[in-house]
């Protein structure tokens, strides 16, 4: 699938990188992001491998428990609820209040200001997907 990448620019160093946001309702997933280099991992709903666990809603990041099910990003970090994504130049955590900047000005609806609900980000194609165990 084709992405239409836009333009973020990282609060700490100031470059700019391209990102893309992803539904992930109408994605039938959940995410999570390294928390050592902050790449996204996307995890389908219908993935056989996916663990069935109690608790764990659906279209948002991952709940705690589903961590462990989850393989370790190829830098070696692990995909954790609350990891945040990344800035590609100086690799400080993005701030969702600050990411609102370059996000509503590439569209015209609310964005939810946190790393956790229904949008996920992806770092200049920086994705993982199905990673399951």
């Amino acid at each position: 699938m084709t992405r239409k990448f836009a333009a973020g620019k990282c609060e700490h160093c100031r470059k700019t990188f391209p990102y893309y946001l992803i539904h992930s309702g109408f994605n039938n997933s959940w995410y999570a992001y390294c928390n050592r280099c902050g790449m996204t991992a996307i995890l389908d709903y219908f993935d056989e491998r996916r663990p069935r666990l109690e608790g764990c809603a659906q279209y948002q990041a991952i709940c705690p428990e589903m961590e462990p099910h989850i393989k370790s990003c190829e830098c070696g970090g692990r995909f954790r609820r609350g990891a945040s994504p990344r800035c590609p130049a100086c690799h400080h955590e993005l701030s969702a209040l600050e990411a609102s900047a370059y996000i509503h000005s590439d569209s015209d609806w609310r964005w939810q200001q946190n790393w956790t609900d229904l949008y996920c980000i992806v770092i200049g194609d920086r994705v993982v997907q199905n990673n399951f165990r």
